[in-house]
């Protein structure tokens, strides 16, 4: 097992789940409920299950494409997110305040 791989994938995870909707999600649920372990083990499932699905499609992607590539469709698809952000979305969502 590469040690080093897996330190850095903990750490990347960790890092931004910390704001996620899924951490808000089970302190919201933790709040409510008398069982901490109930929720601590759904949440944790929920996550584990996730992050296989994540791995085994990457790892399946990364079987039919060369990693050029990939990194290439990465690289596009993140520019053109950043393009939308930028250029595109300028109108005040329903739920921001108007400050007059």
């Amino acid at each position: 097992m590469d040690w080093h791989l897996l330190g850095l994938s903990f750490i990347t995870v960790f890092l931004s789940e910390l704001g996620d909707k899924s951490q808000l999600a089970a302190i919201a649920l933790s709040g409510r409920s008398n069982s901490l372990r109930a929720v601590f083990f759904g949440a944790a499932g929920a996550l584990l299950l996730t992050s296989l699905l994540g791995a085994l499609a990457g790892g399946a992607v990364a079987e039919l494409l060369p990693t050029r590539v990939l990194k290439a469709i990465a690289a596009v698809g993140f520019a053109i997110l950043a393009a939308r952000l930028l250029l595109f979305n300028n109108e005040p969502s329903a739920d921001s305040e108007q400050i007059p």
